[in-house]
């Protein structure tokens, strides 16, 4: 049994890997709440509707349980781990109302959510899903929500930021894993958020009521402490989740117009060298023999080479640097799929870093990214040039995330590479294509090679080589 490192801080149960596969395992302390959780009628709506993820319980003896095993359960495996600074805008409103919604249902099955952890949810493609079982607690008739600090801090004050201050303050979350706390969220937001009803009550006027609280705590007994806690009806519950929902919706984020944002639409392709590029990397694809399960398409933009990967595997990781991208491919896989593409934000220069307890509770990129295949398509040249990395060292990067690597080689002769050199010293002697394919040839065997039609581009087919896996 291997226990998640993320997976430490609730008694309820814990969830652990073996032979594979990811495993929950129901602590006894839980055992009633599990049941009521079953029985109420609450696991059967939430997972008929896809909103909380399916599990079977399981009586295999080769699953080693840990001490106090009241339940193993097998729950429905996602395909990827990410992490909310990882998602755009409408991905964790999106989240974030999905969360609600649960909230709601529990209640009307007398069940509260305990948890509102954005980590709760991971998305599937372009669908949010709950995946946290162990989430739920009787609910006690004018006991108040315990999670709804959590929510605000995890969701409504990084979304009232990104709407109202500048879409990249998400990236506070990668310090502030237990979400932004209100009283920083309340600072940075402009004052004409405090007329909106919504933030004024849930975000500014709850970020003044915990500093209240805080110092009232500091000078007071638990017992008297305990006595000041509001009391609060199943109908106020409710209606605070009502209103956390109008909230959440009518925050909007107006994306500007980015370098990145509108790149097909001032790239040099032609059409038909679009088409040309698209399909030799079908070709590719359906050339490479291993069945493939999942690719990581790295710096994907919009997402259009992730639609001809996908017809190819399993799932589709597509992720770039530029948030209005990211939110313009989530937002049409949402409305017309396919759904075995998740768009993330991710910038390969500087990949999500390993946080939390011990620098294990959240994952690095490079540990969660491994793959059977990458596709790095215009890309080399902005991590060469304009991130002035040297070509082995993106060779070495590539090698360690998958056997197989798509990849598109821009030569200085190509306006978009001009256009990266008109500012600064070339100091790139090796990035020419006979250095290009020397360099990535210690780590990679080039398979095939094709040079695009009404360009001077290239795309490689590259396989690791047994160098690069001895190294």
């Amino acid at each position: 049994m291997n226990r998640l490192s993320a997976s430490f801080r609730d008694p309820s149960g814990f969830v652990f890997s073996h032979d594979g596969f990811i495993y929950r395992q129901v602590n006894t302390r839980y055992a009633s709440e599990y049941e009521q959780l079953m029985t109420s009628g609450l696991y059967d709506a939430l997972t008929e509707k896809q909103w909380l993820i399916r599990h079977e319980a399981v009586q295999d003896p080769s699953v080693s349980a840990g001490p106090d095993a009241y339940k193993l359960l097998r729950p429905e495996q996602i395909p990827y781990i990410s992490y909310p600074y990882e998602w755009c805008f409408s991905q964790l409103k999106d989240a974030a109302l999905l969360t609600l919604k649960i909230a709601a249902k529990a209640l009307q099955h007398d069940m509260i959510l305990k948890d509102a952890s954005a980590y709760n949810v991971q998305f599937v493609g372009s669908r949010p899903l709950f995946i946290d079982t162990l989430s739920f607690a009787p609910y006690v008739e004018g006991e108040p929500w315990i999670a709804y600090r959590q929510f605000c801090q995890h969701f409504l004050a990084p979304l009232a930021l990104m709407a109202h201050v500048d879409v990249s303050v998400a990236k506070l979350l990668v310090t502030q894993i237990d979400g932004i706390p209100l009283h920083i969220a309340s600072r940075l937001l402009p004052l004409k958020t405090r007329l909106k009803s919504g933030l004024f009550s849930h975000l500014h006027l709850h970020a003044k009521t915990q500093q209240r609280f805080a110092d009232f705590a500091k000078e007071t007994t638990a017992n008297q402490v305990e006595s000041r806690k509001p009391r609060i009806s199943k109908k106020a519950l409710r209606a605070i989740l009502e209103s956390l929902a109008v909230t959440i919706n009518t925050l909007q984020w107006r994306p500007p117009k980015t370098e990145w944002g509108e790149y097909y639409a001032h790239t040099n392709y032609s059409s038909d060298a679009a088409d040309d590029k698209a399909n030799v990397l079908r070709q590719f694809l359906g050339s490479i023999a291993s069945p493939l399960n999942t690719i990581h398409d790295l710096g994907a933009n919009t997402g259009v080479y992730s639609e001809v990967a996908a017809a190819h595997c399993v799932y589709v990781v597509s992720q770039d640097i530029d948030p209005i991208a990211v939110e313009a491919q989530y937002q049409k896989r949402r409305a017309t799929g396919p759904n075995n593409i998740l768009p993330l934000l991710q910038d390969v220069t500087a990949p999500s870093p390993a946080i939390g307890w011990r620098n294990t509770e959240r994952d690095a990129f490079t540990k969660r990214a491994h793959c059977d295949a990458v596709l790095a398509l215009a890309l080399v040249h902005h991590l060469a040039i304009s991130n002035n990395t040297p070509l082995a060292d993106i060779a070495a990067f590539f090698a360690d995330l998958a056997p197989y690597l798509i990849i598109e080689f821009v030569p200085k002769s190509d306006s978009q590479v001009a256009r990266l050199l008109a500012t600064r010293e070339d100091i790139f002697p090796d990035y020419t294509e006979s250095g290009f394919e020397r360099i990535f040839g210690e780590m990679f065997d080039i398979e095939q090679k094709q040079t695009l039609s009404g360009s001077d581009r290239t795309l490689y087919l590259m396989k690791r080589s047994l160098n690069a896996d001895n190294s």
